[in-house]
């Protein structure tokens, strides 16, 4: 559901953006009241992790298409939804600027997309409402699953609205929705699902993670070596290798778009869509998750022979770097934040 630029006027495209950029600034306020030297490094883990799971496009069923999992929803529920909101952010930055997923004015609309709805919205006011009465494998398939699907529901509504607003004609509001609603519908479930195994096996091991992040309070001296070495083992997994298996079937939003206007993309006007499509051009050292002297290569290659699972070192180098830079980037916002946390606190004294 990473959006392109064309899909957004410039007005529609710089108010996602300051809108974003108000929920990170508020995010950076209010994730000092829990945030501790345990959940820094759970921050840029968990930013790896779906970095790479967002890799994995997996089939739906007699539609011709595929989806892959937000993450927001995991990253609320293990981190909290200021924190969770902070790690889909850089998760958002790192694939559009190095490997132009998603396109540079449309990063506004896909972080809120993405983040907002399931961070704000579907963690508090669904899963949280679920646990109140205790944690059991039960309640927490339960809101998992409710809160997956009504989150991407959310944000696949939020692209509609999106593009409408941008009086993208070629995408009349009431064809595009009906399309796209019962597509994310269907990913949502898939969503639920891995968020119900990661949630479950972590609830298992560590139940205290859970607990705490759901009472906005932190780690404190919980001991997470053992799952923050258990996520890292399956992000590099994931994106190392699992990622040869994504399904090379158009999204739900590409199939959605074709569905509607008989194209899976639109082609962006001139002016500031085309400044920033060569500015991410120019930074993006493996587009497409691939080499670039081997992404067009790939890409016609797949679609002419169907070849897969699709064995490509550069998709394996894109999991792996991409992974990092993630981890990286979560891990320094947290430091950062949590360096101003402790200032702030001797400045007062």
């Amino acid at each position: 559901m990473h959006m392109a630029d064309a899909l957004i006027s410039p007005v529609v495209g710089g108010a996602m953006w300051a809108v974003t950029a108000g929920v990170a600034a508020y995010s950076i306020k209010k994730v000092q009241n829990d945030l501790d030297e345990q959940k820094i490094p759970l921050m840029g883990v968990m930013g790896a992790f779906v970095f790479a799971a967002q890799m994995i496009n997996f089939t739906i069923p007699a539609t011709g298409s595929s989806g892959h999992i937000g993450g927001g929803l995991l990253l609320a529920a293990l981190l909290g939804p200021y924190a969770g909101f902070l790690a889909m952010a850089s998760i958002l930055v790192i694939q559009a600027l190095f490997f132009a997923d998603g396109g540079l004015l449309a990063l506004g609309c896909n972080i809120f997309n993405l983040g907002f709805f399931t961070c704000f919205i579907a963690y508090p006011l669904i899963y949280q409402r679920i646990m109140r009465k205790g944690y059991s494998t039960g309640r927490i398939f339960a809101g998992s699953m409710l809160s997956a699907i009504i989150g991407l529901q959310l944000g696949a509504f939020s692209v509609v609205l999106e593009t409408f607003f941008s009086g993208k004609s070629e995408l009349p509001l009431g064809t595009f929705l009906m399309l796209m609603q019962p597509i994310h519908l269907a990913i949502g479930v898939v969503e639920g699902l891995v968020t119900v195994a990661v949630l479950g096996f972590i609830w298992q091991a560590r139940p205290e993670i859970i607990e705490k992040v759901a009472l906005g309070e932190a780690l404190g001296r919980i001991s997470i070596k053992k799952i923050l070495a258990g996520l890292a083992i399956v992000a590099m997994i994931t994106g190392g290798i699992f990622s040869w298996f994504a399904s090379a079937n158009p999204d739900g939003l590409e199939w959605s778009m074709f569905n509607t206007s008989g194209k899976e993309e639109l082609e962006a006007p001139a002016g500031i869509h085309q400044t920033l499509a060569a500015i991410q051009e120019k930074v993006a050292f493996l587009p497409d998750y691939s080499f670039k002297s081997q992404s067009e290569t790939n890409t016609i290659v797949n679609e002419t022979q169907g070849n897969w699972p699709v064995v490509d070192a550069g998709t394996s180098v894109s999991g792996l770097v991409g992974g990092v830079m993630t981890l990286m980037l979560a891990g320094m916002t947290g430091c950062c934040i949590y360096w101003l946390k402790k200032r702030s606190k001797a400045d007062s004294i």
